[in-house]
């Protein structure tokens, strides 16, 4: 992955940040994306150039159509084409079906999931043209399985993985492979759900934003060539087949 361009939305914090250095370190200048985390941008951005890697940090919000093209114009401007794409930005808005709010539905499915269509558009421009492309999509197990309370969050990372494989089948012969990880990560968990959950966990604990890390570089990476529309559940053996 030697100074190939990675693009990571909500790269700031939590996962997106790991996934940051973790790809930096293997090799990969960084694009890091925020939205209101200016500080924790700017910190890993120098965490990254102490690691060898060109870092710079671009504020948008995601969500919205208009700001992603600015943002692909300016980070193609000030470091290059985007030749590796991490769709990680995400938010919850949990509550039961009946007490849901039609705007705590639009916000979820914007963040999460108009957010991957919105970016991935404007990448895969540049990588059909080049020919190579990476393009990882941060998913969830809840997308796989469901979860009460969070019917929104669902829906969107059932999408977001119907939408990767539709993807990887449109640009498989451009040599741009296309595919999902389902984590076990919904964010901060109130210590009731969190035990009910651990218990459906073969391997007795909760995901760290490092093995998600790990799995990302390795779709970004040429050991990864051949294979294209997958979903990786790093959760623990929670939803083995």
């Amino acid at each position: 992955m030697a100074r190939r361009l990675a693009l990571v939305t909500g790269g700031s914090r939590g996962i997106g940040r790991a996934i940051a250095l973790t790809l930096g370190k293997n090799g990969c200048d960084i694009a890091v994306n925020y939205n209101a985390s200016a500080e924790a941008a700017e910190a890993l951005c120098e965490e990254l150039a102490a690691l060898g890697a060109r870092a710079s940090a671009f504020r948008a919000d995601v969500s919205d159509r208009t700001q992603v093209e600015a943002l692909f114009k300016a980070v193609e401007a000030g470091m290059g084409p985007v030749e590796i794409l991490v769709n990680n930005a995400g938010i919850t808005r949990d509550n039961l079906l009946m007490r849901m709010k039609p705007e705590e539905w639009d916000a979820v499915l914007a963040a999460n999931l108009s957010s991957a269509f919105y970016c991935t558009k404007e990448a895969i421009r540049g990588m059909a043209k080049a020919r190579w492309g990476r393009i990882v999509n941060i998913a969830s197990v809840v997308g796989l399985v469901g979860n009460a309370g969070q019917a929104n969050y669902s829906a969107s990372k059932a999408g977001l993985i119907g939408f990767s494989k539709s993807v990887a089948r449109e640009y498989a012969a451009r040599g741009i492979t296309v595919n999902a990880i389902g984590t076990d990560m919904t964010g901060v968990l109130k210590e009731q759900v969190r035990e009910a959950i651990l218990g459906q966990i073969p391997l007795g604990r909760m995901g760290s934003p490092e093995d998600v890390a790990r799995a990302v570089a390795f779709f970004a990476s040429e050991e990864s060539s051949y294979v294209t529309g997958q979903v990786l559940a790093v959760d623990g053996g929670m939803t083995m087949c």
